[in-house]
């Protein structure tokens, strides 16, 4: 939100500030001013509400939904406009955690929240298709989730053992089982690296499992790395891997930040054929293969089809092209700054978000 929406607003001028947890952050990010406050979520919302009103924002964008309440609070006090964005299902995020004959209601109720507060607001962003369906009766603007375009030429692939590159949050619903066991189909020279964080406790389990396989020597887990060292991490590698598994909305809505990220590296991407979106892109890009993400040996065998790196350099040039094209975020940043105009946040003015 920084780096991309924050940084666009403040290029086309406007003066932006980012509210945010923690007290050991820069100064300033791309333009952003960053300001920490240390309200917990739910129970600090009217804290958080009378820092964001203090700043006297002319607009305020908030990307959670307990952003989005202080936000609305906060606006009723300085008067400022308000603008939530939405990037995930969030009527499907309990179901998890529900039994399933109370995720109907929840779903409702969550739904219900959601338009309330969309039609409380000014606008609603959205970074992927299907999200708007909670948000009947509010103005709502797609601002896409890509990866600026690529400045470096894409990866150049040969002829060596691969190497398959997971970025970003990992958990047992990210694939991470899928992932080993297809691995341990593959030559045995085939190794995993994985760039970011487990996020469901389950990385003793991993570690476990790939020992248990035989794959300990063929597997690195780097933990959370600043961003360029991700990219480049990325970038050494031959595949990309995006193995959401079924069972949660926000997998079939998904829209993740990493596919980008591996197209822009000019690298073929392993995705799931059911996430719709996700799907359309590789189509049309022609940058990857679809595959059943919760069958091992579908996945391996996709491995095993991208080994030439004759086939590997053309789908990777493809999704770099399409990286520096129709799915580069330099468009989207024209359309969310567009959005700010429109709603009278001229150059200058001060934006929370």
């Amino acid at each position: 939100m920084v780096r991309k929406e924050g940084a666009a607003l403040a290029a086309a001028g406007h003066r932006v500030i980012h509210l945010c947890p923690g007290g050991d952050a820069p100064d300033h990010i791309d333009g952003v001013a960053i300001h920490t406050h240390r309200h917990r979520r739910i129970r600090g919302l009217l804290g958080l509400a009378r820092d964001a009103a203090a700043l006297r924002p002319a607009l305020i964008h908030a990307s959670e939904p307990d952003a989005w309440l202080a936000a609305l609070i906060a606006a009723r006090c300085c008067g400022a406009r308000v603008v939530l964005d939405v990037h995930e299902h969030y009527p499907s995020r309990l179901d998890a955690r529900l039994p399933a004959p109370l995720r109907p209601v929840a779903r409702a109720a969550i739904a219900l929240a959601c338009r309330l507060m969309g039609r409380a607001a000014d606008a609603v962003v959205v970074a992927k298709d299907g999200l708007d369906d909670a948000f009947d009766g509010a103005r709502i603007v797609s601002v896409r989730n890509y990866a600026p375009a690529p400045a470096r030429p894409p990866r150049t692939h040969t002829n060596v053992p691969l190497v398959l590159g997971h970025l970003g949050a990992i958990g047992r619903s990210r694939g991470w089982p899928q992932m080993l066991h297809a691995l341990a189909r593959c030559p045995p020279t085939t190794r995993l690296l994985l760039v970011g964080r487990f996020t469901d406790g389950t990385e003793r389990e991993f570690h476990d499992r790939a020992a248990a396989l035989g794959l300990s020597g063929r597997v690195e887990v780097t933990g959370w790395l600043p961003q360029d060292q991700a990219i480049d991490r990325l970038r050494a590698c031959d595949v990309a891997l995006v193995l959401f598994q079924r069972g949660e909305e926000n997998h079939r809505l998904a829209l993740p930040h990493k596919l980008f990220d591996a197209m822009a590296a000019g690298l073929p991407v392993i995705a799931p054929d059911f996430a719709e979106e996700v799907a359309a892109i590789l189509r049309a890009a022609g940058c990857g293969m679809l595959v059943d993400t919760g069958d091992p040996a579908a996945i391996a065998g996709a491995v095993a089809a991208l080994a030439d790196p004759i086939r590997r350099a053309a789908l990777g040039e493809a999704g770099w092209r399409a990286a520096r094209g129709p799915y580069a975020w330099e468009g989207e940043a024209e359309r969310l700054v567009a959005l700010y105009r429109d709603l009278g946040a001229g150059p200058g003015g001060a934006v929370g978000l």
